[in-house]
């Protein structure tokens, strides 16, 4: 993978939006526009998006959930699995 490839000013925006959208759309890599030199977007296809979205997510759990091992927010299996059940009584009632 060639990153320059997926460099482009905003002028070839400008010009060949349509074949850039192919491209990204072909390759799932995202493109970076430029303006006068400097990075100012970048450009990704809709399904990339939601999977570093996704993934973000899931990441942000675990930092979480890191956090509240560190500060020791825990509850044993056991525990949590009678909590469960009780809920789960409750609302059947």
């Amino acid at each position: 993978m060639n990153i320059t490839n997926d460099i482009k000013p905003v002028t070839y925006l400008k010009s060949r939006a349509a074949d850039l959208l192919m491209q990204i759309n072909e390759t799932h890599r995202p493109v970076i526009i430029t303006q006068n030199g400097e990075p100012r977007a970048v450009l990704q296809d809709p399904q990339s998006y939601e999977n570093m979205r996704n993934a973000l997510g899931l990441l942000k759990l675990v930092s979480i959930g890191e956090a509240d091992i560190r500060e020791g927010r825990t509850k044993s299996q056991d525990e949590m699995f009678d909590e469960l059940e009780g809920e789960l009584k409750e609302s059947c009632k």
